[in-house]
């Protein structure tokens, strides 16, 4: 659709990995595809057994080694950048949860540089939707998606998952129940950072603390 109504050309290949998917869920990803006419390029690796045994964080290896794997094959097929589908909820949920969990404030940009892939780019054309929307879209179009699928999920019932990301979730839907605006509001913080009011921030890699501009004052 961007595609259409753009005056930027561009050209679009759609990349499928198979981390290790059973028949049944790679099975839905094809019909999927088939159903929104999209021509996808599916490439497999072994990611999910690589991970298995893993037991300190293992879906953060997994998202890394994924997100390696798709630059590398975009790469070979002469891309200049990946689109994830990370949405509007994603992004303030994984900020709550840098905060709360992570004892840091960390935002997902919608569009980066790689710094491991030289003339890569990360973009997320879904930042600003909704995931109720995309749910809502779902259903319209028949659509049933699986999820992670990865062999930690597999055994879950959906929607049970005692994650993180779940607990954040649950919070926003009852903060929304008090105050409607509040995600908005939560996304729009990352706007509107004071670093006159932080005690300390990370710019480049190097650190900075509020002290040092005071000493200097």
């Amino acid at each position: 659709e961007l595609k259409r109504h753009s005056e930027t050309n561009f050209e679009l290949i759609f990349i499928v990995m198979d981390p290790g998917y059973n028949p049944k869920n790679r099975e839905k990803i094809i019909e999927n595809a088939e159903i929104m006419e999209i021509p996808i390029e599916i490439f497999e690796s072994n990611i999910f057994n690589v991970v298995s045994d893993i037991k300190e964080n293992p879906c953060y290896l997994c998202a890394r080694m994924r997100r390696g794997y798709l630059y590398e094959y975009a790469l070979k097929r002469g891309c200049n950048k990946i689109a994830l589908g990370h949405h509007f909820d994603d992004i303030i949920e994984t900020l709550l949860m840098s905060i709360l969990y992570g004892s840091q404030i960390q935002g997902m940009l919608p569009k980066l540089k790689s710094t491991n892939h030289k003339g890569m780019e990360l973009i997320r054309p879904l930042s600003y939707v909704k995931e109720k929307d995309i749910k809502n879209w779902a259903i319209s179009n028949e659509l049933d998606f699986i999820r992670c699928a990865c062999r930690f999920t597999e055994g879950l019932d959906l929607g049970k998952e005692d994650s993180k990301r779940q607990e954040i979730k649950s919070l926003i839907k009852s903060l929304k129940k008090i105050y409607p605006n509040i995600d908005m509001n939560i996304y729009r913080s990352m706007y509107n950072v004071n670093l006159d009011t932080l005690m300390g921030y990370k710019k480049n890699g190097e650190r900075y603390f509020y002290i040092d501009d005071y000493k200097n004052n």
